[in-house]
């Protein structure tokens, strides 16, 4: 993944705290850091779940991130959570909103006992839908981006709403600076944002809800030249949407299309799916190299 140069980090001198478990939260931590900001976690006495399912993934999440044991249920666990408040910038939370209540942590009092901090919310959706139970599958679902029988690849709902809560990190740091880059005032002020997984899978479905990814349009399968095909050795992805590739690969594939509407019939379909079941990964990966065709190739092997 890339990171911000030595040169730009954006977030460099940024105090964050989070209290956020398993994945979202940390992914978001897990960038924030790499922009340079200062990372605190509390985690409950148990930890974590994500340190105990994949240890991995805990690791690679929490590099550089300072982590410290505290109960925030107990008078112990909220003095140590309000000795760091003080000294937080960021505050990162994935809670229901009944349980920042619970916690201590509502808006209108964290404000007035640290008017400079700001508070990033990662909930399951917003508003009073907060406070219905879902998850990454239950998002994805309802926003038509589960489409069979088969799990998604990936979290694309969590890590999606990990880039929405890291943005809005940056866009309360900005807020945070304009009082003193407008007026010289030096007294920050903080904001609350709240980031919604729910919308992050609907940002994340956009070009399905345009129609963009729907069965048979141009990149839902319809352009023969945007389809994974399989291959003498196992399967190729073909990306040759626009017209210079799409002639590229049909000039290739010794097939006639003379122009976009004749990527979308089945005979250009067949002929140019013929062509590759009879090439090899290393063939066509050759192909792809001299004639300028977007295409990756998935071997068997």
């Amino acid at each position: 993944m890339p990171t911000p140069t030595a040169s730009f980090l954006p977030l460099q001198g940024v105090r964050i705290l989070s209290l956020a478990l398993n994945l979202p939260g940390p992914a978001a931590l897990m960038r924030c850091r790499r922009m340079g900001a200062s990372c605190l976690k509390l985690e409950p006495p148990a930890g974590d779940p994500m340190g105990q399912y994949n240890p991995a993934a805990y690791a690679e999440l929490h590099e550089g991130v300072k982590v410290l044991s505290a109960d925030l249920k107990t008078e112990d666990g909220q003095k140590v959570l309000q000795r760091e408040l003080a000294k937080t910038d960021v505050l990162l939370t994935s809670f229901r909103p009944s349980a920042i209540e619970k916690l201590g942590l509502g808006w209108k009092k964290i404000h007035s006992l640290h008017p400079a901090l700001s508070h990033v919310a990662i909930v399951g959706a917003p508003g009073a839908l907060g406070e219905a139970p879902g998850h990454d599958l239950t998002y994805m679902a309802d926003n038509d981006l589960v489409t069979g029988l088969e799990l998604p690849p990936t979290l694309y709902a969590d890590m999606g709403g990990s880039l929405m809560a890291s943005e809005a990190v940056l866009q309360a740091v900005l807020r945070q600076r304009e009082p003193y880059a407008a007026t010289g005032d030096p007294h920050p002020q903080g904001v609350f944002l709240e980031v919604a997984l729910s919308e992050a899978a609907s940002y994340l479905g956009l070009p399905r809800a345009w129609g963009l990814t729907k069965p048979g349009a141009a990149v839902g399968g319809g352009h023969a030249g945007y389809r994974v095909y399989p291959c003498k050795d196992g399967r190729v992805a073909v990306a040759a949407l626009e017209p210079h590739f799409a002639a590229s690969l049909c000039a290739a594939a010794g097939v006639q299309a003379s122009d976009m509407k004749a990527m979308f019939a089945p005979a250009t379909h067949q002929a140019i799916a013929d062509f590759l079941l009879t090439r090899t990964c290393e063939q066509l990966d050759a192909v792809a190299a001299d004639k300028d065709i977007p295409l990756h190739t998935l071997s068997n092997s």
